[in-house]
C-alpha cells in the first residue's frame, strides 16, 4: 500500500512489488521447460549482463589509458591529470541534477541510444586526437609557439569529460532504471541483478586496465590508443543492438510516466509566491486558458531573452532536483553512502602510493589488489543471501556493522610499531624543547618512510579505480626500493582492514542502490540518481582535498582517522533511516 500510494502522490506509475515465493515458482516451472539454457541467452537479463560487460570494460581501459596518456603527454607531470580530475568531478557535480532530469524526461530507448552514442564517439575521437597529438608531438609544440599544444591538451580534456557524463547517463538509465523494470518490480529478482552487475564491474575493473596496460607496454601508446578506439566501435555497435533488443523483448519498457513540464511548474509557484506576498489573494487558480494570470506570467516569460530563459530553466530543474532528493524517504541512506567516498582507505591511487613509501613492491600490491576483488566479490554474494533471510533493511545495518567492524584494524594501524605519523608536522608553533622531543622521536619513527620528492608524486584523481598500480614505476620512481621498514605490523593492519571491509562496503553499496530503486517512484528515478552521483562526486572531492592538505606519509595515520570518522557518520545515517522505516513499519501494521 506504501508503495502504491508514494508512486501516486508523485505522478509515478502505480507498480506492485511481487513476492519472492511467486516468482521463485515461476522460475521453477520456467526451469523445466526443455531449452531454457537458449531462452535464457535471448532473454533480457542476459543481454544487459552482456551490454553491462561491455560498457564496464572500456570504461575501466579509457579511465585507466586516459590517466597515464595525460601523464606522458605533460613531461611525466600530474597537473595534467589533476586539472582532468577537477574538470570531471566539477562537471558531475553541478550537471548530476540536469543529466537525470533528461533521462526522466525522455522515453528510454533513446536515453540509452543517445548516451551510449555519445560516450563512445567521444572516447573515439579522443583517441585519434591523442593518436596524432604522440605521432606529431615535436611539431605541434612548434606551431603557434606552442599554443596548439594547448587546445590539443583541451580537446583531449573536454572529450573525456563528454564521455564521462554520458558514462553517468546510461548508468542512470540502465542500472537505476531499466533493470528495475526488467525484474518486473520483483525484490528477489533485483537483487539478484544488482549483485551480478557488481560482480561483473569488480572483474572489469582487475582485467580491463590489465589489458591494455599490456598493449601500451609491449606496444606503444598510439597503439594502445588504436586498441581503445578499435574496442569502443565495436561495443558501440554490440550495445546497440543489444540495448535495442532488450526495449523490444521487455514491452513495460516503453511505458514512461509523464514529467510535469517545467513551466507549469514554475508557473504555479510564481503563482503561490505572488499570492503570498499579496495576503488577500485568493488560491491559485487551475491553469486555464482563461486564467489571466497565467497568460500574464507566460507573457513575462516569453518576453526574456531565449538565453535567459535558458538559464532559468537550467537552475530551476537544479533546485527541483536536488529538493526532489531532499524530500526522499531513503535520502538519509543516500546521503550515508555519499560519505562512505570521504576516504582514502580504498584501493586507489593515494593508498598505493603511501604503500610505496612503506616500501612494498608492486608485485605485492597487484596480490592484494587480487585478494581485494575476491572480498568485494564475497561482499555481493552475503548481500544476496543477508536480504533472503534477514530483509533489505536489516542487511544494511549488518554490512555496516562488518564494514566499521573491519575498519577498526585500519585505525589500530595509526598507533602499531612501523607507523610513521608524527603530529609533530601539524604544530608548527610549539615550544622549541617540545620540538627538540618529537623531533628525535620522529627521526627514530622516519627511518622507514620516503617522502615523496618535488610535488610531483601526488596523484589527484577522482575516478575511486585503481587505475595507477600498473605504471607505479612512473609515479613513484623515487622512492627507494632496496631500503626495508623496520616493522611490517602498521602496514599489514591497514591493508587487512581495507580487504576485508570491502565486503561490509559491497553489501551496504548494493543495500542502498536497491533502496534507491525500490523506494523512489519512477517519474524522478533519474533526477534523484543524478543527484545522488553529484553527491557521490563531492564528497569524493574532499578526500582529495585532506590529501592535498596533508600529503606527507607521516600525515597518512591522521588521515586515516578522519575518513573513519566520515564512514561512521555515514553509517550513522543509514541507521537513522533503518531506524525510522522500521518505525513507521510498525505503525502502518
Amino acid at each position: 500500500m506504501s508503495q502504491r500510494a508514494d508512486a501516486s502522490q508523485c505522478g509515478g506509475v502505480v507498480v506492485e512489488f511481487e513476492s519472492d515465493d511467486i516468482r521463485d515458482a515461476r522460475a521453477k516451472k520456467a526451469r523445466s521447460i526443455p531449452g531454457s539454457a537458449l531462452i535464457y541467452l535471448k532473454g533480457p537479463k542476459f543481454l544487459i549482463y552482456v551490454s553491462g560487460a561491455l560498457s564496464m570494460w572500456g570504461d575501466r581501459m579509457w579511465h585507466f589509458a586516459i590517466s597515464v596518456f595525460l601523464i606522458e603527454l605533460y613531461g611525466r607531470n600530474l597537473l595534467l591529470t589533476a586539472v582532468f580530475g577537477l574538470v570531471v568531478a566539477g562537471s558531475v557535480l553541478l550537471l548530476g541534477a540536469l543529466i537525470g532530469d533528461w533521462v526522466d524526461r525522455n522515453p528510454r530507448n533513446k536515453v540509452a541510444h543517445a548516451s551510449l552514442f555519445i560516450q563512445n564517439i567521444s572516447v573515439t575521437v579522443c583517441s585519434i586526437v591523442l593518436m596524432l597529438v604522440f605521432s606529431y608531438k615535436q611539431r605541434i609544440e612548434q606551431i603557434w609557439d606552442g599554443w596548439l599544444t594547448v587546445v590539443c591538451y583541451t580537446v583531449v580534456i573536454v572529450l573525456a569529460d563528454v564521455a564521462n557524463l554520458a558514462s553517468t547517463a546510461l548508468t542512470i538509465a540502465i542500472q537505476r532504471d531499466w533493470i528495475v523494470v526488467i525484474t518486473g518490480y520483483n525484490r528477489g529478482h533485483l537483487a539478484g541483478m544488482n549483485a551480478t552487475m557488481r560482480r561483473i564491474d569488480q572483474v572489469t575493473n582487475i582485467l580491463a586496465p590489465l589489458a591494455v596496460g599490456q598493449v601500451m607496454t609491449l606496444a606503444s601508446n598510439v597503439v594502445g590508443c588504436g586498441f581503445i578506439l578499435g574496442w569502443n566501435l565495436v561495443s558501440l555497435i554490440v550495445e546497440f543492438f543489444f540495448l535495442s533488443r532488450v526495449y523490444r523483448i521487455v514491452p513495460a519498457l516503453s511505458v514512461k510516466p509523464p514529467v510535469e513540464e517545467v513551466d507549469q511548474v514554475y508557473l504555479q509557484r510564481m503563482e503561490r509566491r505572488d499570492s503570498q506576498g499579496e495576503g488577500n489573494v485568493a488560491q491559485p487558480q487551475p491553469l486555464t486558458e482563461g486564467n489571466c494570470n497565467t497568460s500574464l506570467h507566460l507573457k513575462e516569460i516569453t518576453n526574456l531573452p531565449l538565453c535567459f530563459r535558458r538559464f532559468r530553466w537550467l537552475v530551476s530543474t537544479c533546485k527541483d532536483g536536488w529538493r526532489a532528493y531532499y524530500r526522499q524517504p531513503v535520502f538519509l541512506a543516500g546521503m550515508g553512502l555519499a560519505f562512505l567516498y570521504t576516504t582514502v582507505l580504498g584501493f586507489d591511487c593515494i593508498t598505493t602510493g603511501y604503500a610505496y613509501t612503506q616500501g612494498i613492491s608492486g608485485s605485492l600490491l597487484s596480490l592484494l589488489m587480487g585478494v581485494s576483488a575476491i572480498t568485494g566479490l564475497l561482499g555481493t554474494v552475503m548481500f544476496t543471501r543477508l536480504r533472503k533471510t534477514y530483509g533489505l533493511i536489516n542487511t544494511g545495518i549488518i554490512s555496516s556493522c562488518l564494514h566499521l567492524g573491519c575498519l577498526l584494524l585500519c585505525v589500530c594501524s595509526v598507533f602499531a610499531p612501523g607507523s610513521p605519523m608524527d603530529l609533530s608536522l601539524l604544530m608548527p608553533y610549539i615550544t622549541s624543547n617540545s620540538s627538540t622531543e618529537l623531533g628525535g622521536m620522529a627521526t627514530q619513527r622516519q627511518k622507514h618512510t620516503y617522502p615523496l620528492r618535488g610535488g610531483s608524486n601526488q596523484p589527484l584523481l577522482p575516478d575511486r579505480s585503481s587505475i595507477h598500480w600498473t605504471n607505479n614505476t612512473v609515479l613513484f620512481d623515487n622512492v627507494p626500493s632496496d631500503t626495508a621498514p623496520e616493522s611490517y605490523i602498521s602496514i599489514i593492519l591497514l591493508f587487512l582492514g581495507v580487504i576485508t571491509a570491502r565486503i561490509g562496503l559491497w553489501s551496504f553499496d548494493l543495500t542502498v542502490t536497491q533502496l534507491l530503486q525500490e523506494n523512489i517512484c519512477e517519474s524522478e528515478r533519474g533526477v534523484v540518481n543524478g543527484v545522488q552521483s553529484s553527491m557521490n562526486y563531492l564528497m569524493d572531492l574532499l578526500h582529495f582535498i585532506m590529501v592535498i592538505s596533508a600529503p606527507q606519509p607521516q600525515h597518512f595515520g591522521i588521515l586515516v582517522i578522519i575518513s573513519v570518522l566520515f564512514i561512521t557518520t555515514g553509517h550513522t545515517m543509514y541507521f537513522l533511516y533503518a531506524h525510522k522505516a522500521k518505525r513507521k513499519r510498525r505503525l502502518d501494521t
